[in-house]
């Protein structure tokens, strides 16, 4: 797949001279620092020192007091509680999060994860109608809830009240509860828009701790499920999730909570754990339940506090996640074979395809596979009930929820976000519905928005890459969404002795003016002939510490390779 690369937009050189004296760095490290909105010495500390003390106040986000009034009420009444969630990694954790805290002070309370297939995304009849069947009077619904306004009025005129808290961007109308906690609706002044559902979480037990005299190390003990979250649904680490998953990792690395123990137990051994063995390792495992079998025995895991039987748990876990992995390996390639069996499938703007026999539950990651070959909007539907269920995905600065929602009628039902959205159809609309979405993705979209991107912070020459160079720039640590892994451009390298290793990878070895590096390109034999022809090559990389029988070294991470013009 060709790349385009594009650099980051030329800074003011005053801002970055005036930062990089402030703060005594270099003004690549500055550079690096203003790019992510660092623009001051008091934000470059708060950058680097990430601190408790600067989590906002919980009672700043609306509604809150009214919250924490009805669950004290609650408690005080021995009112049967419910702790409802969605079924996947940010809605289990928050349910884990939310029941474990408040399960200390009542034993009048239990959770709840809708089933994907009989009851579908957040909240649902069902879960209402088994909520009112028990006695429960309140429900606490975690990561989803704000569109749920026909069922959270059916809740009400049952005798149910809702506390909601979410992170989905609201409709026109908001429901009828008791509470709605939701940064992103038009009348919270909440500094902070972007927490996960997990994240909102933790601010209903820090504002209820708070009022309560509750010490904030009982809250602390969550904050290992809330880097879980706010990492596996992939929004910012910025600002106030910054210092959620700073200490999240922390608390995961040195005494992760008995579920996470047991998972870790399966992963591999590491001194110390990052953001990625979440999205690749812990996260995965957590969301297998909802997807092949029961997202609550998720929960169960991660409420768990005998280590044994949390073991047992985390094996049908990793035993589903397996299975999991099989499922969406076959599906992908019956989805590949269409693509590159059908010319006119291959050139279209947009990828739509169906088949009954493709599982529910990994369509949403089959998209996402699909797109690392074919780089373009892609929906896969599944059949449900004689309807048909898809996943959407979507590739940079296209708005897969907006074009979904263009397609008027065809479609019965949706929601989700900018890149990543869940529809429902019915199956004799698919046809039409696929020539609607190719509209709609054709009329909106350009060439350069269908090439893939390797977007790079800025072009440096190997001999600004030190070993205090390093050490400054893995400090920008924990990275994603808004903070990402730094990417450097250099030009005019020539080879010094590359070779292919285990027949797929690039063992890079090169140099520009005398500075030599070596670096690691997974998957990259393809460009090896670019730097075999010595005309000189540019490539695209971040820095990482390699540690090989107890040596550590600067290696490059390779990104992509094109011949020097």
């Amino acid at each position: 797949m060709a790349y385009r690369w594009t650099a980051y937009p030329k800074l003011n050189d005053r801002k970055v001279e005036q930062l990089a004296g402030l703060i005594n760095v270099s003004p690549t490290i500055a550079a690096l620092l203003l790019q992510r909105g660092v623009e001051t010495f008091e934000q470059a500390k708060k950058f680097f020192r990430p601190q408790l003390t600067d989590l906002y106040d919980p009672f700043l986000m609306k509604d809150m007091d009214k919250a924490v009034e009805r669950i004290k009420k609650a408690l005080d009444s021995k009112e049967r509680i419910l702790i409802y969630g969605d079924y996947d990694v940010d809605g289990t954790t928050s349910v884990a999060t939310v029941y474990s805290f408040f399960n200390k002070f009542t034993d009048n309370i239990e959770f709840y994860i809708p089933d994907r297939y009989k009851e579908g995304y957040g909240v649902s009849k069902i879960g209402i109608d088994y909520a009112r069947d028990t006695g429960v009077t309140l429900i606490i619904a975690l990561d989803c809830g704000t569109r749920s306004i026909e069922l959270i009025k059916y809740a009400k005129d049952n005798g149910l009240d809702f506390i909601v808290c979410d992170h989905h961007l609201p409709g026109d109308e908001l429901p009828l509860a008791t509470a709605l906690l939701n940064p992103k609706r038009r009348d919270c002044e909440y500094p902070y828009k972007e927490l996960s559902g997990c994240g909102i979480g933790f601010k209903l037990i820090q504002a209820y701790a708070q009022v309560n005299d509750i010490p904030f190390e009982e809250v602390c003990k969550y904050l290992d499920l809330v880097a879980v979250s706010t990492c596996s649904d992939i929004v910012e680490i910025m600002d106030e999730n910054r210092i959620l998953v700073y200490y999240g990792l922390k608390k995961l690395n040195e005494d992760p909570c008995i579920g996470l123990q047991a998972l870790l137990q399966s992963y591999q051994i590491k001194q110390e754990y990052e953001v990625s063995d979440i999205v690749f390792g812990i996260g995965p495992k957590i969301n297998a339940a909802g997807r092949i079998a029961d997202a609550k025995s998720s929960v169960k895991l991660l409420i768990e506090e005998d280590f044994h039987q949390a073991i047992f748990l985390a094996k049908t876990l990793i035993e589903n996640n397996t299975e999991r992995k099989d499922i969406d390996n076959d599906i992908t390639k019956e989805a590949l074979d269409i693509l590159e069996t059908s010319d006119t499938l291959k050139y279209k703007k947009s990828t739509v395809l169906y088949s009954e026999k493709w599982h529910k539950g990994v369509i949403g990651i089959v998209a996402s596979r699909l797109i690392e070959t074919y780089y373009k909007p892609t929906i896969i539907f599944s059949e449900v009930n004689g309807m048909l269920t898809g996943s959407a995905r979507s590739v940079k600065d296209f708005d897969v929820h907006d074009a979904i929602g263009a397609c008027g009628d065809l479609v019965v039902q949706y929601g989700g976000h900018k890149y990543a959205a869940g529809l429902t159809i019915k199956k004799e609309s698919f046809e039409a519905f696929t020539r609607k979405f190719e509209e709609v993705v054709e009329l909106n979209s350009t060439a350069e928005l269908l090439t893939p991107e390797i977007a790079y912070d800025m072009e440096i020459d190997f001999r600004e890459i030190t070993s205090k160079f390093f050490t400054l720039i893995d400090q920008f640590k924990p990275h994603g969404p808004g903070n990402m892994t730094p990417i450097f451009r250099t030009n005019n390298l020539v080879d010094a002795g590359s070779r292919i290793v285990k027949e797929k990878h690039l063992k890079l070895i090169a140099t520009q003016k005398g500075t030599k590096f070596d670096g690691i390109g997974f998957n990259m034999s393809d460009v090896f002939p670019i730097i075999s022809k010595n005309t000189g090559f540019d490539i695209c990389y971040s820095i990482e510490m390699n540690e090989f029988k107890g040596i550590r070294n600067l290696q490059l991470k390779v990104r992509d390779i094109r011949e020097s013009v």
